[in-house]
């Protein structure tokens, strides 16, 4: 999805030099300093490298690269970097100007991935094929020309020390919730702690804004989210491997294999056990690039190629218990969101399948959850292409605004839950 986005943002224009972030700016405190998830650690100001020519201005926001406090998947303090947004256009909506987390979509495994260091580069490229350019300039700039200042988290691992907790539930929701919490904490935030917050994301970023929806009342109770826009949510992963499999992306399901591996060592010993010399040298190559490196030298594989007897991702998710385990531990829709939630997901999406989302719908809609299911019907373009996967993001842009707008509002959200 990245290296697809990457072409439409291409065609930004530069606002000023590139001010690339400063290495040191990603040095953790060792050890972390006592406190709360969500306290700041680091913040230092900067000026975003793209501008997108239109009327309210190049830019419409001052930037800052943040380092907060948010915890891990298995409760440990952990450091994460993310970028906050300011926006300088007026709130002309009712009630206090709000902050939306922008859970961004997939960026790679390797640390020059990160979104709070695309932002500060025009086009980042490492000869031969590690080339990138922030994509999610788009929905942050569309958020900010509405007068919504915009937090855009990292997640753990991707920028700091660590392998990127890719498509893991809690560390990606918590990750979400706590650069919330780490904007209210800025010296001298204009969002306080009971200011409108709304979640946005699309792709692993719907699937981190749907996790962070759902863990908001046991993790996050104080924050006044509003509403939750969660578009082509990987809300279960064992289907999301099987679409995936032999596509332009297939190499994305390495950084979910490399994540699983790092974060639960209990997989560890059954991963070892089916991976070839070659599927490993694929993980650790993996691990290192952002998405369109991977597309370039791993799409249209397949990860049967990656194992000793050629059996697949999916495969040996039944196949190996303890994996099996953690992968199902992944799934979303078994918590109630406590505010309004829009899916919006393409029919014919072939990276992250529409079934699936309609069943995240179901299970939240039997919990009681308030949620509008939004499809996106777009004919099959090129299966296997991600093309499927990324139209969907632009068709329902501008009624996603509008849903998000409506909370910030106070106007009754629409539910399809008895449609």
């Amino acid at each position: 999805m990245g290296a697809c986005l990457a072409i439409v943002s291409a065609g930004a224009a530069p606002a000023a030099p590139a001010e690339s972030a400063p290495a040191d700016f990603y040095a953790v405190p060792t050890p972390l300093p006592a406190g709360a998830p969500g306290d700041v650690l680091k913040s230092e100001s900067y000026p975003p490298a793209l501008a997108v020519p239109d009327q309210v201005g190049p830019w419409p926001s001052g930037a800052q690269r943040i380092m907060y406090r948010s915890t891990d998947a298995h409760g440990e303090a952990v450091a994460v970097t993310g970028t906050y947004f300011d926006a300088s256009v007026p709130w002309t909506e009712g009630g206090p100007r709000p902050l939306v987390v922008l859970a961004p979509g997939t960026q790679g495994q390797g640390d020059q991935c990160a979104p709070s260091k695309l932002f500060a580069e025009v086009v980042h490229y490492t000869p031969p094929l590690d080339f990138s350019v922030e994509y999610e300039t788009i929905q942050a700039y569309a958020l900010l020309s509405r007068g919504m200042d915009v937090v855009v988290t990292d997640y753990e691992g991707l920028g700091t020390p660590g392998v990127h907790s890719y498509i893991d539930r809690r560390a990606e929701g918590y990750a979400v919730l706590d650069a919330a919490r780490a904007v209210t904490r800025l010296p001298g935030s204009r969002i306080g702690d009971d200011s409108p917050i709304g979640l946005w994301g699309y792709s692993q970023g719907g699937g981190a804004a749907a996790s962070a929806a759902e863990l908001q009342d046991s993790y996050a109770p104080e924050l006044n989210i509003r509403g939750t826009y969660a578009g082509g949510p990987p809300a279960d992963l064992r289907a999301v491997a099987l679409t995936i499999d032999g596509s332009l992306a297939t190499g994305f399901l390495g950084y979910s294999v490399n994540s699983i591996y790092a974060g639960y060592p209990q997989t560890r010993g059954e991963i070892d056990g089916i991976l070839s010399p070659h599927g490993r040298e694929v993980l650790d190559d993996i691990a290192t690039q952002c998405t369109s490196e991977t597309i370039a030298r791993y799409g249209l594989h397949r990860t049967s190629e990656w194992t000793s007897d050629g059996r697949s991702v999916a495969e040996l998710i039944d196949a190996l218990p303890n994996v099996r385990a953690v992968v199902d531990e992944q799934r979303i829709g078994r918590l109630t969101p406590r505010s309004p939630v829009l899916i919006a997901q393409g029919r014919n999406d072939d990276l992250v399948p529409y079934g699936q989302a309609r069943t995240l719908a179901d299970d939240w809609c039997r919990l009681g959850a308030t949620v509008e299911f939004s499809t996106q019907e777009i004919p099959p373009i090129a299966p296997g292409f991600v093309v499927g996967h990324v139209l969907p993001a632009g068709t329902v842009l501008l009624y996603a605004l509008d849903w998000m707008t409506d909370r910030f509002n106070g106007v009754p959200a629409p539910s399809t839950c008895n449609v």
